[in-house]
């Protein structure tokens, strides 16, 4: 595992804006399958053939009952020492915005305070018609009874809060991610691949504007020879004790 620099230290360390992409790298660390689990009840299905809207059309049921699924897996599941590190780090830096790919709610679980989620949260669910927020006991209380989940309201499918396959991502998070990126004097691309666009462009406009851009992965990923330091090991490892050489260079 490969040591950070000081350069690093000293740029978060005297950093106002900080960006972090975090992606399903981070979420593994806390034994969340980066798609589906790799056995059991959906093993037999092809997460792209279920993870779009015309399949939820098609079998509403079915979609529900595996993102009911998913949902419990990350319910189940805690933020890890990467996630808490992140969040400790706003004790030390004036602002940080978290721009994630992840969809399990762990940042927030973490305590960062802007989250930005580029594909949504799988812990919410909302309806297709109306849009009003649904609770997930609605959705779980319907797959007990065998029937699709709907809007008690109107009567809607009630669907995740996710972004699906062919559908595009909130304009809302992209307008966020990008101004975060744009500001950023850090920033860090933490457990992603960084081949996934639009999430994989953030880097390299970051460090066009200037930003010292850092990755955290235990690989080489597509942005590796294009950024000012590649970091290699787990994030659960090498955050916390970044979070620590931020924390004794400021004397805090």
């Amino acid at each position: 595992m490969s040591a950070f620099s000081n350069t690093l230290i000293d740029r978060l360390a005297a950093a106002e804006h900080v960006a972090v992409l975090t992606g399903a790298g981070i979420s593994a660390e806390s034994g969340i399958p980066t798609f589906r689990d790799p056995d059991g009840l959906w093993e037999k299905f092809d997460p792209q053939e279920l993870a779009n809207v015309e399949a939820f059309l098609d079998n509403p049921e079915l979609v529900q009952g595996w993102y009911q699924h998913r949902r419990q897996l990350v319910e189940e599941a805690e933020p890890n020492a990467g996630h808490r590190a992140l969040a400790d780090l706003e004790a030390h830096v004036e602002e940080i915005s978290i721009i994630t790919q992840n969809v399990d709610d762990l940042h927030n679980r973490a305590g960062s305070r802007t989250v930005i989620e580029l594909h949504g949260n799988i812990t919410h669910n909302y309806c297709m018609d109306c849009e009003r927020p649904a609770e997930a006991e609605t959705v779980d209380a319907a797959i007990q009874n065998g029937t699709p989940a709907r809007c008690p309201e109107c009567d809607g499918l009630i669907r995740p809060d996710v972004v699906w396959f062919g559908e595009m991502l909130p304009p809302n998070a992209i307008e966020q991610a990008d101004a975060a990126t744009t500001q950023a004097d850090v920033f860090l691309s933490v457990g992603t691949s960084a081949v996934v666009y639009p999430a994989a462009q953030f880097p390299m406009e970051a460090r066009a504007n200037g930003a010292y851009v850092a990755e955290i992965n235990p690989d080489t990923t597509g942005i590796t020879d294009e950024i000012n330091e590649s970091i290699r090991g787990p994030a659960g490892d090498i955050l916390p004790a970044l979070r620590d050489a931020v924390a004794e260079r400021k004397g805090q």
